[in-house]
C-alpha cells in the first residue's frame, strides 16, 4: 500500500502515520495542504500517486462551527469533495472520517448505517455534507463514521487530551464538573487508525461505523480515567444544558459497528481498556 495522509497534524492523523509506517508515501497538514484546495489536491495526488488517501482533516470545534458554519463546511465537505474528485482521478482509494453527531441523538440503540441522518448544528451538517459529496464523486471511497476520538496529546483545535485536562484540574485540586447526559462510544486514536488501514485492505467499499466497545457518559469517562490514573476525584455530574454551549450535542450517539465486523476486521478495544492504554503512554 501507498499511501497519504491529509491532516497528519491531527490526533487521527499522527496515529495514521505511525500506523502506516513504510507504507507511508506522503503527509501534511493544512500548512502543506489545504483539502479546499481543488487543484492544489489534484496537484499533490498526481505527483504522489497513492493507492490509498485517508483524509484525517477536518473542522472540530463544535461550538464555534455554529458561528461560522463556512469554515466547517470548506474542511470537512468541500475538502473531503476535494479529495474524492482527485483519488478518482488518479485510481485511488478515498477514506474518510466522519461523526456520529450526523445523528439527532434522539435513538434508544445504536445506529446502524442505514439509519437517517438528522443533525442538530452546523458541525454535524458538515460533516453530513462531506459523507454526501464523497458519495456523489462515485470514485471508491470508505466513509467511517466515529465517535469521541480520544488519545495522547489529544485533539489540539480542542486545547488537547480531554483526559488530561481532567488530571490537571485534579491535581490541582480544581472542582470538576462534568456532562452526564451524552451517551457515546469513546474511541482510542490508535485503535481507529489501525481499523481504518486494514478495512482498506479488504475489497469493502462504502459507510461504515468504527467506534470503541461500549459505552458511557463524559461523567463516566471522566471517573474512570481518574481511578485508572490513580487520582480519584469528586466529579459532579451536570446536564450539557448547565454549560449554555453554543451547539447542541446528540444526547445519545452510540454507533453499531456489525457491519465493520462482518468484514473481517477486527473489534476494536471495548473504552476502559483503550482509556487505560492511552493513560499509560501519557
Amino acid at each position: 500500500m501507498r499511501a497519504l495522509v491529509a491532516g497528519s497534524e491531527g490526533q487521527l492523523g499522527r496515529d495514521l502515520v505511525t500506523a502506516l509506517g513504510p507504507e507511508l508515501a506522503w503527509a501534511g497538514g493544512r500548512a502543506a495542504l489545504d483539502v479546499a484546495d481543488a487543484a492544489a489536491v489534484l496537484r499533490v495526488l498526481e505527483e504522489v500517486k497513492p493507492d490509498v488517501v485517508f483524509n484525517a482533516s477536518a473542522y472540530n470545534k463544535v461550538d464555534a462551527a455554529e458561528s461560522e458554519p463556512e469554515r466547517a463546511f470548506a474542511a470537512n465537505a468541500f475538502g473531503p469533495s476535494a479529495l474524492a474528485r482527485a483519488a478518482k482521478a488518479v485510481g485511488a482509494l478515498l477514506v474518510h472520517f466522519s461523526t456520529d453527531y450526523v445523528f439527532d441523538g434522539t435513538g434508544t440503540r445504536p445506529y446502524q448505517e442505514a439509519d437517517c441522518p438528522r443533525p442538530i448544528g452546523a458541525y454535524g451538517a458538515s460533516k453530513l455534507a462531506g459523507e454526501q459529496l464523497v458519495a456523489a464523486a462515485r470514485g471508491e471511497a470508505l466513509v467511517l463514521r466515529t465517535s469521541a476520538v480520544f488519545g495522547r496529546g489529544g485533539n489540539r483545535q480542542k486545547g488537547g487530551s480531554f483526559m488530561e485536562r481532567i488530571l490537571e484540574q485534579a491535581r490541582a485540586k480544581k472542582p470538576l464538573r462534568v456532562v452526564s447526559d451524552q451517551v457515546f462510544s469513546p474511541t482510542y486514536s490508535p485503535d481507529l487508525a489501525a481499523a481504518a488501514i486494514a478495512l482498506a485492505r479488504t475489497p469493502a467499499r462504502g459507510l461504515f461505523h468504527v467506534s470503541g466497545g461500549g459505552s458511557c457518559t463524559w461523567h463516566e469517562f471522566a471517573v474512570a480515567g481518574l481511578e485508572i490514573a490513580g487520582a480519584p476525584a469528586p466529579v459532579e455530574a451536570i446536564r450539557a444544558a448547565d454549560l449554555n454551549l453554543a451547539a447542541a450535542r446528540p444526547a445519545y450517539s452510540v454507533l453499531d459497528n456489525g457491519r465493520l465486523f462482518a468484514t473481517g476486521v477486527a473489534p476494536l478495544r471495548p473504552w476502559r481498556e483503550a482509556l487505560a492504554a492511552s493513560l499509560s503512554r501519557a
